[in-house]
């Protein structure tokens, strides 16, 4: 499948561009909508490049699949083009070739390679941060400490991408795979056979929301802390079950809930938001919507998922019988690697993305404190709209510049272009697709997604197939995580994209539209593994949709139809 050349480029007068690089203006500048949809501090953005346009690449190198990046910060949001590297006249293939050879012994073990290799490295990584007394810590220290962490961060990064590059590529390839082999009905609506065999793993992120339910159910059990619940807002209450023994005894068995499982937050790679074990109030929302749900048993849903994926494989295997010994080898070849790589695709999310994160963050903090203490800064968190090399300077020379008016106007300049709808590119429209290698098959195809050409029917929106069935509901649309609360059961959520942590409010919805995504982004891939109809990449949906609408998504050919103005 080719990438197709996509649309002309609207840049309104509110977004004037300049080009430090006459260069840059000639290239597809897109915005990473599925990443990165909110506006982004300047340290945020620092190191959202670093991951993109250093360790991306650096691990694609790896597995000759070499790739240029470069990203830009455009009006507080973040742009990125990336281009395989152009190789000598009839080299494309060959490298292909090579890329598929290294990737497929990856793939070859891959649940091997991350609990013996990747993974002991991440924790090591890891300790390393935990075990740094920060604020015990002199300024040489602490500047020699930020050096050798940022060299361990994008270490992990670059495992992250060794990861990623062929657990996507395998599971990508698989879905390939079955559809070539036209193996028969076996049930499933649309053309998710291949996707349900891949269902019904647990991992890290199930196991994390398997303990958030497990808190809900204490809080059914205890009648004073199930009040609390009903009746406080979320950002309250952990200040009301503090004033009660049960309410303690509850906090205890929180905090030990956050100490596993906390080091995360409800985006992607934001530095400047608090994590769950920082502020609990997501937890408390989620907690507040599980109580509502006496009925579920994650367990056992879990247990219907693998007894599908056993049957729907059954039958796979019974069709091949017929078929050459070579393709029923590559049959089985990918269905392992695709298999394990859906489990991996959560857990390094789970070990690299977040946690890194977390540390950093923490560190940052540290920084900012003694910033805010010799006052260059107002608090703490400030600190996340200095740029690193500000940053480097300003500790550099404390007590130094009064930064306090220049953090004030660039938050200011965050706040208003969070209410603007920026361009979803920039720069020109490339000429010619991108070449048809492994990187554009699996990652800008099924993960970012082809934008759907939309209908001409105001009342239909399009999109790609996510996730299969039908259903009807009233739409509740959630900008950010923290309008998360008010999806009631039933509702369909509506998303610009979700992130492994808003995984709980699949539990609740009926259905999932979002306005990126392809069929492996990861509301696709969760979707299914809910069970509920998913409609990814629609591209328009929060901006067209509202509260209260009557629709009706079909996740199996990914359309959604407004059945009630409002």
């Amino acid at each position: 499948m080719m990438h197709p050349i996509p649309g002309p480029i609207v840049v309104p007068d509110t977004f004037p561009i300049t080009w430090q690089d006459p260069a840059d203006a000639a290239l597809y500048w897109t915005l990473d909508r599925l990443h990165c949809p909110d506006p982004l501090p300047a340290l945020t953005f620092d190191y959202v490049r670093m991951i993109y346009a250093e360790c991306m690449p650096a691990a694609a190198v790896a597995y000759e699949m070499p790739i240029a990046v470069k990203a830009r910060r455009a009006f507080t949001y973040f742009y990125w083009t990336v281009q395989p590297v152009v190789a000598e006249a009839g080299e494309t293939e060959a490298r292909d070739k090579r890329a598929q050879a290294l990737l497929r012994e990856t793939m070859a073990h891959l649940q091997e390679l991350w609990h013996t290799t990747w993974l002991p490295e991440v924790k090591e990584h890891l300790a390393f941060f935990d075990a740094f007394d920060l604020a015990g810590a002199s300024l040489p220290e602490l500047l020699a400490h930020l050096d050798e962490g940022l060299a361990r961060v994008k270490r992990l990064w670059v495992i992250h991408f060794l990861v990623v590059n062929p657990a996507l590529i395998a599971a990508s390839t698989f879905g390939d795979l079955y559809l070539d082999l036209h193996l028969p009905d076996l049930g499933i609506e649309g053309d998710f056979e291949a996707y349900v065999i891949l269902q019904g793993f647990d991992n890290k992120t199930l196991e994390a929301n398997r303990g958030m339910w497990h808190l809900s159910r204490v809080v059914l059990a205890t009648a004073e802390v199930h009040r609390v619940f009903e009746t406080t807002p979320a950002n309250r209450v952990a200040a009301a079950l503090a004033e009660f023994p049960a309410g303690w005894t509850f906090l205890e068995e929180l905090q030990a809930y956050l100490a596993e499982y906390g080091q995360r937050d409800d985006y992607f790679d934001e530095l400047s938001q608090p994590c769950w074990i920082e502020d609990p109030t997501p937890v408390f929302e989620n907690l507040q919507d599980y109580i509502r749900q006496p009925d579920r048993d994650p367990l056992k849903e879990l247990a219907v998922q693998a007894a599908e994926r056993e049957r729907v494989t059954a039958g796979s295997r019974q069709f091949l019988i017929g078929y050459p010994q070579p393709v029923i080898s590559e049959f089985e070849f990918y269905l392992k690697a695709a298999q394990e790589a859906m489990v991996l695709l959560e857990d390094h999310n789970f070990w690299i993305d977040y946690k890194t994160k977390y540390q950093l963050r923490r560190l940052l903090l540290e920084f900012g404190r003694r910033c805010t203490d010799a006052g260059v800064l107002l608090k703490a968190n400030d600190v996340f709209h200095l740029s690193l090399q500000e940053l480097r300077e300003t500790m550099a020379g404390l007590p130094g510049t009064d930064h306090r008016d220049l953090v004030q106007a660039r938050r200011a300049e965050v706040t208003h272009y969070a209410t603007v709808n920026p361009p979803n590119a920039l720069g020109s429209v490339p000429e010619a697709p991108l070449p048809n290698t492994l990187f554009t098959r699996s990652f800008l195809t099924k993960v970012f997604g082809i934008q759907a050409v939309q209908s001409e029917d105001p009342n239909v929106i399009l999109g790609n197939a996510g996730s299969p069935g039908t259903v009807r509901g009233p739409a509740c649309v959630v900008h950010s995580p923290d309008e998360a609360g008010k999806l009631q059961k039933g509702e369909i959520l509506i998303a610009e994209t979700t992130s492994p942590p808003w995984t709980s409010m699949f539990a609740t919805a009926a259905a999932i539209v979002t306005d990126v995504g392809g069929i492996l982004s990861h509301c696709a891939i969760v979707a299914r593994e809910y069970r509920i109809p998913a409609v990814v990449g629609t591209g328009i949906a929060t901006t067209v949709i509202h509260d209260g609408q009557m629709l009706e998504v079909d996740g199996t050919a990914g359309e959604v139809r407004i059945l009630t103005s409002e």
